[in-house]
């Protein structure tokens, strides 16, 4: 997610962020570690044309590409529009300028009492953990983030505890990235034991695509981890396709509920991967069949080089509005799109003046 993410991953193993693997460990971080960067070898493992790959090369020496092979092996080979593939897939799209589409789309910048601490919401903050993520997806609006600035070093995370530790409005920390659980489960013990320290952190919520991609990612250790009861704990998933979901994943969702750990999962509205209603409806059922209830299904947020994937707000609506035909409630995401500035995210229904019962083209929900 970084904007040099090698760069970053590199100065993460040199500064010891991520630790020897335990025995534990040792499978995810292997598949962590093998992980296809060239879009040559990307596009010949699937069968597909190179007529592309001039220009996939020039936006991958921008944001580089990288996917885990277990991850690449779910996607069909042939299909130049498999919705996994296009998710990863530098492409010659992301070069191209458009207005109001930029580095920092929702003014993180504006955010940041300390470096590693994102401030916007009411009660909660996000700790930014790492720079390193297990798969780089092209529409990240973390893309172009400074992470240089944010890593946290031993200083830095020192000065983002004494922030915390002098904010006892804050009751729930949320780490993010990067991705958090690329951290070993040693380090991120190492973490979790500093910030339950401070008494008026309630709530730990974890954003990680990492179980989504590395299905192995869910050990034993991490399951302790997070069922920890010192913690209301939550694990958000980011899935965009219920192709992304795997037997492994199911497993390891169980796992986590047997300890207590809510999981959750956000999607990504994306033009070409999961734009249809029937995409949509096996995401959610998908989804429930592993254990996880749907969340969010955010609108893209504006970042440079992924305005291709964008869908339009009222096709947005009309989507979500024959979802809720075909779901029971506790399976439909809010569609949602997150501004800068605004103290929580904003169903896209509200900014059009719109309420779920007045849609004209809404039918009524089988709950």
């Amino acid at each position: 997610m970084a904007d040099r993410p090698g760069g970053v991953a590199r100065m993460i193993r040199d500064e010891a962020l991520i630790p020897l693997a335990t025995p534990s460990d040792e499978a995810w971080l292997r598949e962590q570690a093998s992980v296809i960067t060239d879009p040559g070898e990307l596009l010949a493992g699937l069968g597909l044309s190179r007529a592309e790959l001039p220009e996939a090369l020039r936006a991958a020496a921008d944001f580089p590409l990288r996917v885990p092979r277990g991850y690449a092996a779910r996607m069909r080979a042939g299909d130049p529009c498999d919705p996994l593939l296009r998710q990863v897939l530098a492409s010659g799209e992301e070069l191209r300028e458009v207005p109001g589409y930029r580095a920092d789309p929702l003014a993180e910048a504006d955010h940041t009492p300390v470096p590693g601490i994102l401030h916007k919401y009411h009660g909660r903050v996000l700790l930014v953990v790492t720079g390193a993520c297990a798969v780089h997806c092209r529409y990240c609006f973390r893309r172009h983030f400074p992470y240089q600035s944010h890593l946290p070093t031993a200083a830095r995370l020192d000065e983002a505890l004494a922030w915390l530790a002098a904010r006892d409005d804050i009751e729930e920390v949320i780490l993010s990235g990067g991705d958090p659980l690329s951290l070993t489960d040693r380090k991120l013990g190492q973490l979790l034991a500093r910030l339950a320290a401070l008494p008026h952190l309630k709530r730990l919520r974890v954003h990680s695509r990492l179980p989504v991609v590395i299905d192995s990612r869910i050990t034993p250790a991490l399951v302790d981890l997070l069922g920890d009861p010192r913690w209301q704990s939550v694990l958000v998933l980011h899935a965009n396709h219920a192709q992304e979901l795997t037997p492994a994943l199911r497993d390891g969702v169980r796992a986590l509920q047997a300890a207590g750990v809510m999981v959750l999962n956000q999607a990504v509205l994306l033009r070409g991967v999961n734009d249809t209603l029937a995409a949509q409806e096996a995401l959610s059922l998908a989804l429930f069949a592993h254990g996880v209830l749907p969340y969010y299904l955010h609108q893209l947020d504006q970042v440079a080089g992924a305005a291709h994937f964008a869908v339009p707000d009222a096709e947005a609506l009309a989507l979500h509005a024959a979802l809720r035909a075909r779901l029971p409630g506790y399976l439909l995401p809010a569609l949602v799109r997150e501004l800068p500035g605004d103290c929580s995210k904003t169903p896209l229904a509200a900014l059009h003046h719109e309420t779920p019962g007045t849609l004209s083209h809404l039918q009524a929900s089988p709950d």
